[in-house]
């Protein structure tokens, strides 16, 4: 077949993104900055097809479709455009991009061109005026509806959940003059004080004597302990996900229990004052030592095995946003621009805040992810003078919505389904046309790991307060509820570990991580359980078994007539997460 479309193509694959000519990323008071983009703009390796739509007297429009980055092939971009200047856009998403996709042809004037390796299809989408399946779709108001037999989808514009503690912060951010200094006083001081209560709680222990833990030889490393102190096992604790092994005498710390019936997932528990004094006493001008409440709260782990599980990320329906974060200094916001990568908002994109419906059956695990924008830059330090103060970036479907920066701790994931966790570099921005996800949040709490000593190597900054953007209380005491990621090789296998902590500094998570010998470790979010919120799921029969890390966050998912419905998994939410996919059989 004869494809009869007018391609022109995107930028050329090694230039603009990691160059610095690109107008989203020059410096504040350049005449290119000054230029105002779309996130279409964007996107340096888009590929634009376009056919002229036939109508009575001669041309009555054109069809546009933009394959957004055609190395993932995932998102398009489809305009339509009527002979008096009206412009409808849809946001349609490829479920199949290894094996399908999309174009345009002149002689099919009312619709898309589906090829595959059987072959190619037509898949009508529109008649005269536009009217046809894909306004139907619009109209139905799915974060996802079908079209084309569910060989497409298109994204529609949601609202996402939010909960009342985040309604009254927004409220008071957007609306109250001094509102973003309210919502630090309560946080810092009632609900800060309120976690380090519930850290502080002693739990119940025991010795563990022929309670050993099952030897999981493709399970992650354990936690290296003091032989006096990792002896003893803990027992009223709050874990929410069935496990393997335990019996009635409670969790020995440091070790790891396989997840029941829910292959690939591992959980663990931990006290920072069972851990071994080399690990505690490594690097003390980088990390600062426990106190008496870090040192015995109760740290909550799940590990992720990365042979079995892929990962995945999405924006949330609201944030993280693309504008100016109110954390940055003056001097380096050019007011010209409505954000630092020259756009304030993702229209004509549709953030959905929602599993995709064709993977929520493999979906085993979710995670919240990063700050919100309003956070995510820098006040402090050198990288607060850079690249408009260090906005953490980050990319869905080969997409970038926000540049990623240099300096940053990166979780990303290739095209070929390859985790990475790195600090990243300019040199790093070769990767970007492969990449499928990125998130950056912060500086690295764990930057490396010393072969000779068998030592993780904490981040140069996780001690400096301002210089690394921790956030926590005013009087920098840095200690409130948190949660991080991070990844650990053991014989060849690696493993992606959330860790849940109730009242911690950075310094505290770098020690529970160097316990476990993680080779990088970064932050996610903090101070609530809805961002810090973990869930994971298996299949009973035609039933879902939802488990929270914590018994607590169930408080977070919707009941609706009775029935829990999972957060990100049933319905969609205004932050952004993580979700761990089973992987299928080649």
């Amino acid at each position: 077949m004869l494809f009869g479309f007018a391609m022109a193509a995107g930028l050329s694959l090694g230039g603009a993104m990691a160059g610095e000519n690109h107008p989203a990323i020059q410096k504040p008071g350049s005449s290119a900055a000054r230029e105002r983009m779309t996130i279409v703009e964007l996107q340096p390796h888009r590929q634009t097809y376009s056919i002229p739509l036939p109508g009575e007297g001669g041309s009555a429009g054109r069809a546009t479709l933009l394959n957004l980055n055609p190395h993932i092939n995932v998102w398009y971009l489809l305009r339509l455009q009527g002979s008096g200047g009206t412009e409808m856009s849809y946001h349609v998403e490829n479920p199949h991009p290894r094996s399908q996709t999309l174009s345009l042809d002149a002689a099919y004037p009312h619709g898309l061109i589906l090829a595959g390796s059987a072959g190619w299809e037509v898949c009508t989408l529109w008649g005269k005026g536009g009217s046809g399946p894909l306004q139907d779709a619009a109209r139905s108001n799915m974060p996802y509806a079908p079209v084309c037999g569910a060989r497409l989808y298109l994204r529609n514009a949601t609202t996402g959940h939010e909960t009342t503690m985040e309604k009254m912060a927004g409220l008071l951010r957007d609306t109250v003059p001094g509102g973003e200094g309210l919502v630090s006083l309560v946080r810092d001081s009632v609900y800060a004080h309120a976690y380090r209560v519930r850290a502080g709680e002693t739990p119940e222990s025991e010795p563990a004597a022929g309670r050993m833990p099952p030897t999981l030889e493709n399970g992650p490393e354990a936690a290296v302990l003091d032989g006096t102190q990792g002896t003893r096992a803990l027992k009223s604790i709050q874990l929410g996900i069935a496990i393997e092994g335990a019996g009635t005498g409670g969790l020995r710390p440091g070790a790891w229990y396989a997840a029941r019936d829910n292959p690939g997932l591992y959980v663990s528990v931990l006290q920072l004052n069972a851990v071994a004094p080399p690990i505690l006493q490594s690097y003390p001008n980088r990390v600062g030592p426990p106190d008496r409440v870090e040192a015995a709260e109760v740290i909550y782990l799940v590990a992720f095995d990365l042979q079995q599980l892929g990962v995945k990320y999405s924006r949330g329906t609201d944030h993280p946003r693309v504008g100016w974060s109110d954390h940055l200094l003056d001097r380096m916001k050019d007011t010209s621009l409505p954000g630092p990568d020259g756009i304030g908002s993702i229209a004509p994109l549709m953030a959905t805040g929602l599993i995709p419906p064709w993977e929520a059956e493999r979906t085993v695990a979710t995670f919240t992810g990063g700050f919100k924008r309003t956070h995510g830059a820098f006040k402090y330090g050198a990288l607060a003078l850079e690249h408009f103060g260090s906005h953490y970036g980050f990319l869905e479907n080969g997409i970038v919505f926000s540049r990623l920066q240099p300096g940053l701790a990166t979780l990303y994931v290739q095209d070929d389904g390859q985790v990475e966790m790195k600090t990243w570099t300019e040199a790093d921005n070769v990767l970007l046309p492969r990449l499928r996800y990125a998130r950056q949040n912060g500086v690295p709490i764990i930057s490396g790991f010393d072969p000779t000593s068998q030592v993780s190597i904490p981040g140069a900054l996780v001690s400096r307060w301002g210089d690394g953007n921790w956030s926590g209380s005013a009087d920098r005491k840095l200690q409130t509820m948190r949660a991080g990621v991070a990844l650990q090789e053991r014989r060849g296998k690696r493993f992606l570990i959330y860790a849940f902590f109730w009242s911690a500094t950075p310094s505290a998570m770098a020690r529970a991580f160097q316990a476990y010998q993680c080779r990088y470790a970064m932050l996610l979010d903090m101070n609530a359980l809805e961002h810090t919120y973990l869930a994971t799921y298996r299949r009973n029969g035609q039933n879902l078994v939802v488990q929270h890390l914590l018994h607590e966050m169930e408080g977070i998912d919707l009941t609706v007539q009775g029935q829990s419905v999972p957060r990100f998994l049933g319905y969609p939410d205004n932050r952004d997460f993580f979700y761990l996919v089973r992987k299928e059989t080649p």
